[in-house]
């Protein structure tokens, strides 16, 4: 198989968002990745391997330093509608008296690829039931993200929204919501169902979502001295804060073992 270099141009094209957008379309590469993607519900264009099309041609099409031996072009996922999704979960949540509704994530401007790609990895591994993602959240289909998920971005529903109605949705459905802050409470608040908001990198959670959120559901992940033990942050030197993440990690393991 020969690739004609208007079909590698439109290829390498879909490593920038503007084209992405502009097509529908992204490129996931390596064996599992592919893999994943041929037995989701995602509609696979196109499969390339390096078998086929030859090292260097592979090495043309690729946004990888060191080319996988597969890469494939997958249609993206048409965005779910807020207020139809939130509708569905929210009268689950109230025929069930709150108690067998799912435990979500809300993402307020996570910027990095890598973390939010890490961060759907681990939602699919917690059972979360979907992200509720701000609009200037990282792009879902940026390559880096789709790398981070290693296939979980095709098992885990991911909406992009004005992640303030989403919170109020919630508190007007009386479901928790939580933030993690580092003035939060080390309170044992948390249950197995609501939405916990993870803020961004640099700036946290924003000021309007904070002030949408209970002081007693503001949480903290507490640091430790070398002894063991849990200690105000001014008595000790420790880092600043953790990854988004790493604090996802540890939120979700929290939320799972209430």
């Amino acid at each position: 198989m020969q690739l004609s270099n208007k079909q590698i141009k439109d290829i390498r094209a879909l490593q920038q968002k503007k084209f992405r957008q502009e097509t529908g379309l992204f490129v996931v590469e390596g064996e599992k990745l592919v893999e994943e993607a041929l037995h989701s519900d995602f509609n696979v264009r196109a499969v390339y391997k390096s078998s086929e099309i030859g090292d260097e041609c592979m090495a043309r099409i690729s946004s990888l330093y060191t080319p996988s031996p597969i890469l494939a072009v997958v249609e993206q996922n048409k965005q779910s509608e807020f207020k139809a999704f939130a509708a569905s979960i929210f009268k689950k949540a109230k025929e069930h008296h709150n108690e067998k509704f799912p435990l979500c994530l809300g993402l307020d401007g996570v910027k990095d690829p890598g973390n939010f790609g890490t961060i759907i990895r681990l939602a699919d591994w917690y059972g979360i039931n979907a992200i509720f993602a701000s609009e200037d959240t990282v792009e879902l289909y940026n390559h880096k993200t789709v790398q981070a998920t290693m296939g979980a971005i095709f098992r885990t529903s991911v909406i992009y929204c004005k992640l303030a109605e989403a919170v109020k949705e919630f508190k007007d459905a009386g479901l928790p919501v939580y933030g993690t802050f580092l003035d939060g409470s080390n309170q044992n608040c948390v249950k197995k169902h609501g939405l916990v908001i993870m803020g961004s990198e640099s700036f946290g959670i924003s000021k309007e979502i904070e002030n949408l959120i209970p002081a007693e559901h503001k949480l903290y992940i507490p640091s430790y001295g070398k002894d063991g033990n849990i200690k105000p942050r001014k008595e000790f030197s420790t880092s600043e804060s953790l990854n988004v993440a790493t604090a996802t990690a540890i939120i979700c393991q929290e939320f799972r073992k209430a």
